[in-house]
């Protein structure tokens, strides 16, 4: 069966948090990976801006855990939890997110996090007392939650998988492309970005 998945985009979300992964994912599905992926928000819209000012068409709207459009594995990227008010502080404090990316969880996907979208995970009840990463800004109120933060670069505890700062979301998707389709499959993709993938994964399953 096709695996779906989902990236949540909302108003400041980090760009290459979002397209960094993305793009591994349309590339795994070119390379023979059965998989699809969509950038999608919360609620209908049909654009989202980023953080650097980026303006997102989206494909859709997340679907409820119940719907047949739900996805297999959603990846929540981060962007502006040190900033001030915008991005994933916004969300946090709202509190709207969270529980979404909660309920899906509980239907059995698969969430990851790059960056400080590891905030929104930890909002929604997912990472415990870890251990789990985030971007560098984040570590301390990370830590403050209990969660255990260990030094690398993408962590994967089975159903829930996080990684550190923005260019990790990369190392997260040819991580989760090996786990979920094969090596021969990751090493092409990363052989088409021309990136060397950074090998520093702890599983903890």
């Amino acid at each position: 069966m096709t695996t779906r998945i989902d990236v949540l985009l909302y108003d400041g979300f980090d760009e290459l948090d979002a397209v960094g992964p993305f793009e591994v994912f349309q590339n795994a599905a070119r390379a023979g990976a059965d998989c699809t992926v969509s950038l999608v928000t919360a609620d209908p819209r049909d654009r989202v801006t980023a953080s650097h000012g980026l303006d997102v068409g989206v494909d859709g709207t997340l679907a409820d855990p119940d719907e047949a459009a739900a996805p297999a594995l959603l990846v929540v990227p981060g962007g502006g939890w040190s900033g001030g008010e915008g991005g994933v502080r916004r969300e946090y404090d709202a509190g709207d997110l969270p529980p979404r990316i909660a309920a899906h969880h509980d239907a059995g996907a698969t969430i990851t996090s790059v960056c400080t979208g590891a905030m929104l995970l930890e909002r929604a009840g997912l990472l415990g007392d870890g251990p789990a990463v985030t971007h560098q800004s984040a570590v301390g109120d990370l830590r403050a939650a209990g969660v255990e933060v260990p030094d690398a670069r993408v962590v994967d505890t089975s159903d829930v998988v996080t990684a550190g700062g923005v260019t990790s979301g990369i190392d997260l998707a040819l991580y989760l492309v090996e786990r979920e389709f094969g090596a021969d499959v990751a090493d092409s993709v990363a052989t088409t970005l021309e990136y060397e993938r950074r090998g520093d994964v702890l599983v903890d399953r």
